[in-house]
This record gives structure tokens, C-alpha cells and sequence, in this order.
């Protein structure tokens, strides 16, 4: 199964990205994150992405992002779905940081590009809402 458009919304918090050493522990504040939060341990790191106002602001990034999500559930046989939002964000020169689950996918992009992006989504094809 492939795909052609998608509906997307605009989640309204924004989010920080972090990387973190891959031994160190969980932060004792990752579980106040309610909007988003997603943590991926390696052997070469720690990386989180959790709600921007949890996070201490000492350990905040200067950086934001917003996350578009893909309206699941998705079946897992569906095929080019980050490419399909991939491509055009690429073309735009708009980077991505994407994020999948098991129900759904995510594309991260800074906070300061959110606009331009649910535009050249959406001039893509996609349904964007919340923008």
C-alpha cells in the first residue's frame, strides 16, 4: 500500500530535542511531559524529545521544535510516508527531524519554520490543521 496525501495536525506545544550522555539516567523531569515525549537510548546516547516547558532551562536548548502528526492509526504496510513529507520539506530547504510510532508518524522541524512547513505541506497535497 502506498500513499499520495495525508492529514496532519500541528501539535500546539513546542518541543526540545536532547542528547544526552548514553549512561546517564532518565531526568527525574521527563515524566511531567504530557504533550510529547519520546526517549531513545543507544550506545552512543540519550535522546529525548519532551514537552519545551518541563525541561529545566538550564538543560534547554536555545532551539524549538514543532511536531506534525500524521493521523493514524496507520497500517504498518503503508509505504513512503516520511518520504511523501520528506521530499517536499527537503525541496524547501526545511530539515526534519522525524519520529515514528507504533500507531502513527512525527516530522519535528524547528519552531521558527512550522509556518512555512504546514504551507509547503499543504501545497504538497496534505490536509495541515492547527496551523
Amino acid at each position: 500500500m502506498t500513499i499520495r496525501a495525508l492529514v496532519l495536525d500541528l501539535l500546539p506545544t513546542p518541543v526540545v530535542i536532547l542528547r544526552l550522555d548514553p549512561a546517564a539516567p532518565y531526568p527525574a523531569w521527563m515524566g511531567e511531559s504530557r504533550s510529547f515525549f519520546t526517549a531513545s537510548r543507544t550506545p552512543t546516547e540519550l535522546s529525548i524529545v519532551a514537552d519545551a516547558h518541563v525541561v529545566p532551562q538550564a538543560e534547554r536548548p536555545a532551539e524549538s521544535y514543532r511536531a506534525f502528526r500524521v493521523r493514524g492509526p496507520l497500517p504498518h504496510d503503508l509505504v513512503g510516508i516520511f518520504a511523501s513529507l520528506a521530499g517536499p520539506l527537503a525541496e524547501a530547504g526545511i530539515p526534519i527531524f522525524p519520529i515514528a510510532t507504533h500507531e502513527t508518524d512525527y516530522v519535528l522541524v524547528a519552531e521558527t519554520l512550522a509556518a512555512r512547513a504546514a504551507r509547503e505541506l499543504t501545497a504538497a497535497g496534505h490536509s495541515v490543521h492547527g496551523s
